[in-house]
């Protein structure tokens, strides 16, 4: 059983496969409270509903990029069988989770977006540094950037890890309506900081606050 908060389908905003249309499954709670978060709806607000009826929703949508994420996806026990059922049906999976808990048992196949948290979240203490041990070839590290130090922070994260051998692709995403995205601009070309500026691309083509895009 898991609890959904939505299913809906939209155009990808984040990670390299921005812009593509997708199914996104958005899963109910979350045990971080990051001080930018866009989604606080989802600690709570879900339904009860099988697996097998949210495979069947995905399945009627008919995409074939599917992003399970949340809240945390990964604090559900269900969300496992999920993806791999979803990779079974030949689906290309997202998996976007915030980085405190462990993806060792994340399938294969499945892409993982994998959030570290900056100081300006509220809750870097809590990132799992062993996901960064466990990155797959295809995965892809995200960082939120609220200022300065978020970027130093990064920058830092990204050297001593190696993550720019190591992950597929390395985002730095400004905190929306926060930190202006030239400014981090930038700061990435200043440092020539191998890693991508992130628009949410989402939040540009609809209104921020609107929810199931």
């Amino acid at each position: 059983m898991l609890t959904v908060n939505e299913i809906f389908h939209s155009i990808q905003g984040e990670s390299t496969y921005a812009g593509r249309p997708c199914v996104f499954v958005r899963l109910t709670a979350c045990d971080l409270r990051c001080s930018w978060c866009d989604t606080p709806y989802a600690f709570h607000e879900g339904s009860k509903r099988t697996l097998q009826d949210v495979l069947d929703e995905v399945e009627r949508l008919d995409c074939p990029l599917v992003e399970v994420t949340g809240g945390e996806p990964l604090l559900q026990e269900d969300v496992y069988p999920l993806m791999q059922g979803l990779l079974d049906r030949g689906r290309t999976v997202m998996l976007e989770t915030g980085g405190h808990r462990s993806t060792a048992r994340v399938p294969d196949r499945v892409v993982t977006i994998l959030d570290v948290k900056c100081p300006g979240s509220g809750e870097a203490h809590r990132n799992d540094w062993g996901n960064l041990d466990r990155l797959r070839p295809q995965d892809e590290v995200k960082f939120v950037v609220a200022n300065r130090a978020d970027y130093e922070y990064a920058r830092d994260v990204i050297a001593r890890h190696g993550l720019a051998g190591r992950a597929a692709a390395i985002h730095l995403s400004p905190v929306h309506g926060v930190l202006a995205p030239r400014t981090l601009a930038e700061w990435v070309l200043a440092d020539g900081l191998q890693a991508r500026v992130q628009l949410q691309l989402h939040k540009f083509i609809w209104d921020p606050s609107t929810r199931g895009v």
